[in-house]
């Protein structure tokens, strides 16, 4: 161990504080356990991320005694998270009662149901948005898909015929409730081939809404080598090994310039898709959507059923008869073609890395090796 004389390194009243107990010897002081540390941060980091978690899901109607089985723990530990988390909304919600009178509408019942959007008196949701572009392209969005006859939710005007509403450096856009619920019975192969047909019917409307709005264009491809790799390797490849991930993108890449580009949702699932006596009764939630390929859409919405948290899980024949019935619905108004099938494998496998890696940068682990059991229950499926 090297000498190091004091007066080098320390500031002298530091000096004369050690003085006071110790001089004229050496004096080892050892390195602070950064380790230490480090894993109580992480802990704490986790125990934020999972109580979000917990509270999403309850927002979305899993019951206190799921959300225990879910996450080992008991109803009472699980009462206690959702009241903390409910505490960190309240300031929005005070002020969200403080515009309310701007629509001329009386708060009789104010219920949030996401932590950016509450439902009004059952009629009306008022969602709110940080970034206004954003905000004015969805409004475009929602007006173009009415003019295409696609149920959508309609904005609600404020008194002074304001289509939002703008205080304290947030954006409060009003529109009317879409009637219907979110699909409980996912196994249901009727309903899949309807969320098929639905999807597809999104998408050809959406083709307008191409030739009138500015998107940004994504590439799936360009995602996996770029930021998912980086992710991936700087976890060292402790959950998805590097020759995994290579053979994804190699697979990817072999087809990727056959698949059909156009703007697409990028978030379906039943939460965003509406259905009311077994039909689709709207379409929600256009924040995510973007130009890439078309069928990531399907696969999307086919990897999100296994992720869902139930007591019944699929079973490898009963998931592929529903991924059937999805595509079949959607051919029923869009022909996919034999390059995009053969695709669809390897696009859901890129999904869920894709969900490895996003998890993994925000270290949440349990997310990212729940990502990789859907990753490896897709790849011993067999599709065609």
């Amino acid at each position: 161990m090297r000498y190091v004389n004091a007066n080098n390194v320390l500031p002298k009243d530091i000096i004369s504080m050690i003085q006071k107990y110790y001089q004229g010897g050496y004096l080892y002081i050892p390195k602070e356990n950064n380790c230490e540390t480090k894993r109580q941060t992480d802990y704490k980091v986790e125990l934020e991320k999972r109580n979000q978690h917990i509270y999403l899901k309850h927002l979305e109607g899993r019951t206190n005694g799921l959300l225990g089985n879910i996450y080992h723990l008991s109803e009472a530990s699980i009462r206690r998270i959702i009241s903390k988390e409910k505490v960190r909304y309240h300031k929005m919600k005070e002020i969200i009662e403080q515009i309310l009178p701007l629509w001329e509408i009386d708060n009789n019942q104010l219920l949030q149901i996401y932590p950016s959007a509450w439902e009004i008196n059952h009629s009306y949701i008022i969602k709110v948005y940080e970034d206004k572009k954003q905000l004015d392209r969805n409004i475009k969005i929602s007006e173009i898909l009415l003019d295409c006859a696609i149920p959508v939710a309609d904005t609600v005007l404020t008194k002074t015929g304001e289509k939002y509403v703008n205080y304290k450096d947030y954006y409060f856009l009003m529109s009317k409730k879409l009637p219907g619920n979110n699909i409980s019975n996912i196994k249901d192969k009727t309903i899949a081939w309807k969320m098929g047909r639905s999807i597809a019917q999104l998408h050809m409307a959406f083709i307008k809404c191409e030739k009138e709005i500015e998107f940004w264009d994504n590439s799936l491809l360009q995602e996996m080598k770029g930021w998912i790799r980086e992710n991936l390797a700087n976890n060292n490849w402790q959950i998805i090994n590097e020759e995994e991930y290579s053979k994804a993108v190699e697979s990817l890449e072999n087809v990727y310039d056959y698949l059909p580009k156009q703007l697409i949702h990028r978030d379906v699932h039943y939460g965003n898709f509406l259905f009311f006596e077994g039909d689709l009764s709207g379409y929600i939630d256009f924040d995510l959507s973007q130009r890439n390929i078309r069928i990531f859409d399907i696969c999307y919405f086919l990897t999100g059923l296994l992720a869902e948290e139930t007591d019944d899980a699929f079973t490898k024949n009963e998931w592929i008869e529903i991924a059937k019935s999805v595509i079949a619905g959607y051919e029923s108004i869009v022909n996919l073609s034999e390059k995009e099938k053969d695709a669809i494998p390897c696009v859901m496998e890129c999904i869920e890395i894709l969900f490895v890696a996003y998890f993994i940068g925000i270290n949440d682990t349990k997310q990212a090796n729940e990502a990789y059991n859907v990753f490896r229950f897709i790849q011993d499926c067999e599709f065609r």
